[in-house]
């Protein structure tokens, strides 16, 4: 098997260089290398990163029987478990795809649109008029409390709390470049005691299972068919064999929801605060466009409006771009040999789709670096152009989900405050975890508060 040219560095060298600056190291291949290009990044080599449409398309509508995808994602076993649908392949992939689903169901969401907006508007209460704050903070805080009430049913209460911390204090614990190598590197996976990195985030994630599995244990004893949370939604769900999701499956599906669900959307977030913000043009057309809409957090018919409308979409879209909070694709592991892009790879290479130079693509995307929404208006690009989420059969079920929060948080915001950035300082995308995320820090304030919409009433 000829293999594409790739770095020939020594693969700890090359994995150094993903972990600590994986745009970089994206580009730096890319630029020197060609599509597609190899590299050396753990057990799973050679890794081909492919960025043409045509190869993605080929990739993302072969049979799925051609691949495997979840034992691919190894990295994620420790925060996710052994069930989640991430890291199953087959026919037990399509039974939990199957069971996931219908929560998830675009008509569905929109039963949570008030929520979002309630939601948004109790965390930015907080913020002082003046005062620097963290964008991140912020939106990690809406994100998780929208999944622990959307996903988990879970509104107030101990548990609620208990879990709303232990969550955020267990993902920061691998969210850094430096610290997210204990995701990378196994041999760092060693319990030495509830000081050690490894150990205290054992810990952390033991008492998140405990809360999770008492959730579930109290919901089986106490049975309430008019629930709407997506757990209530899980637990009555049944094969096409009539068996429903025992409590590990359980877990480990609210676990995937609880941290793809909640991490990625805030980074997402994030980025359209610091976009909005550093754009005046941008900024103007998006308040124009919701000062004429209508926007109303007490009216679910308003919402969807809102939630429709195209310039709004479009920033959402181009911030989704830019910087893609997923930068790969799940890997798909060749099960027997793959012609592709004129090569002949052999059983067992793992293919990735990478997002975020498809995404940066001249011939699709003029002035790639420039966050221009308008790209979105003048053309539809094609799902294998265009794939934030993914594609194929791992695309990602909670989009829906995503994308409406994404537009109703930004739309709640921008109909409360008037923001600035603080400074020049530009803010750089940096690893967090296996996601990109923009850097933490006090970099937005709020100058102005907007006359306030009346409350939300769910």
């Amino acid at each position: 098997m000829r293999l594409p040219d790739g770095p020939q560095t020594p693969p700890f060298l090359q994995l150094l260089h993903w972990i600590s600056n994986p745009l970089g190291f994206l580009e730096s291949c890319s630029q020197r290398y060609g599509d597609p290009f190899s590299a050396h990044l753990g057990p799973l080599d050679p890794i081909i990163f492919i960025s043409d449409p045509g190869a993605i398309r080929e990739i993302f509508t072969t049979d799925s029987e051609q691949f495997d995808a979840g034992k691919g994602n190894g990295i994620l076993q420790p925060l996710l478990g052994d069930h989640s649908l991430i890291l199953l392949d087959g026919d037990r992939h399509q039974r939990q795809r199957r069971l996931l689903m219908p929560p998830f169901h675009g008509d569905r969401m929109r039963t949570y649109s008030q929520l979002i907006c309630q939601i948004t508007e109790q965390v930015t209460s907080q913020w002082q008029i003046g005062k620097p704050f963290s964008a991140r903070t912020s939106m990690q805080e809406i994100t998780l409390r929208v999944i622990l009430q959307a996903v988990f049913g879970l509104h107030e209460g101990q548990r609620y709390e208990q879990l709303r911390q232990l969550m955020s204090t267990m993902l920061n614990s691998v969210s850094s470049p430096l610290s997210s190598s204990l995701l990378f590197f196994r041999a760092l996976q060693r319990d030495f005691g509830a000081w050690s990195p490894w150990g205290r985030f054992l810990r952390q994630r033991h008492q998140v299972d405990q809360l999770i599995y008492e959730e579930i244990q109290e919901r089986r004893q106490q049975l309430d068919l008019s629930r709407t949370d997506i757990l209530s939604l899980l637990m009555s769900a049944q094969d096409e064999a009539g068996q429903p999701m025992n409590d590990v499956e359980l877990r480990d599906e609210l676990m995937t929801l609880l941290i793809a669900g909640h991490e990625t959307t805030a980074s997402a977030l994030t980025w359209a605060l610091y976009w909005v913000h550093q754009l005046p043009d941008v900024q103007a057309k998006l308040r124009a466009e919701l000062d004429q809409s209508g926007y109303d957090p007490q009216n679910p018919a308003a919402l969807s409006a809102t939630a429709r409308l195209p310039y709004l979409s479009a920033v959402c879209q181009e911030t989704l771009r830019i910087y893609p909070v997923a930068m790969l694709s799940l890997p798909r592991i060749a099960k027997s040999p793959l012609q592709l892009m004129g090569y002949e790879f052999s059983p067992g290479t793992p293919i990735v789709a990478c997002i975020y130079l498809t995404h940066h693509r001249q011939d699709l995307y003029p002035q790639p670096d420039q966050f221009r929404p308008e790209r979105f208006l003048e053309r539809q690009f094609s799902a294998y152009e265009y794939l934030p989420f993914g594609g194929g059969v791992r695309r990602c079920i909670g989009l829906a989900l995503a994308q409406m929060e994404m537009k109703l948080v930004l739309a709640t915001i921008l109909s409360r405050y008037e923001l600035a950035l603080v400074g020049k300082r530009p803010v750089r995308p940096v690893r967090r975890g296996v996601t990109l995320a923009p850097r933490s820090g006090n970099w937005l304030v709020a100058t102005q508060q907007r006359p306030q919409q009346a409350a939300v009433s769910v």
